[in-house]
């Protein structure tokens, strides 16, 4: 592994439920966001869970927290090819930065087969379980989780 600060791109790749997303950001725009989502949790350790999530989704929409990301995208998993096509692309169209790569666990040995195919040299790539709890990465990667939780949640709702 390398050190953060030499990496230029960090991507994550999450499951939940029916749900795959992506979510692609610069290492130069996490220091700002992360000052903007130092509330954030894993939604599974939250007690009323619904009144976490409508709190996440306002603080999203007021601070504009995907507008810090190069990519976020999150589909059915039916199209989870398309979005693993578009990682690759970018990881492609990318090839001389370093980037660090999350995959949620049930998908990682997959995922990071297929990846080490287009470049392993300039990918380092980690389950979702080994991210450590309060590191930038953790945090960042929380974003993603928590936008799947709400999608997934409005989608029961409506």
């Amino acid at each position: 592994m390398r050190n953060r600060k030499d990496y230029d791109y960090y991507i994550f790749i999450d499951y939940s439920d029916d749900l795959i997303g992506c979510s692609i950001i610069k290492e130069k725009n996490i220091k700002d966001l992360l000052s903007k989502i130092s509330r954030f949790r894993h939604y599974k350790s939250q007690k009323n869970r619904k009144i976490y999530l409508n709190k996440i989704k306002e603080t999203i929409k007021r601070q504009n927290i995907t507008g810090h990301f190069e990519m976020i995208n999150i589909e059915k998993i039916q199209k989870n090819l398309n979005l693993i096509s578009d990682v690759l692309e970018f990881i492609k169209r990318n090839e001389n930065c370093l980037i660090f790569l999350s995959i949620d666990d049930h998908q990682f040995k997959k995922l990071r087969k297929i990846i080490s195919l287009i470049d392993g040299e300039k990918v380092d790539i980690l389950k979702e379980s080994q991210l450590k709890k309060g590191t930038p990465e953790y945090q960042v990667n929380l974003v993603l989780d928590n936008l799947l939780n709400i999608k997934r949640r409005d989608k029961k709702e409506g």
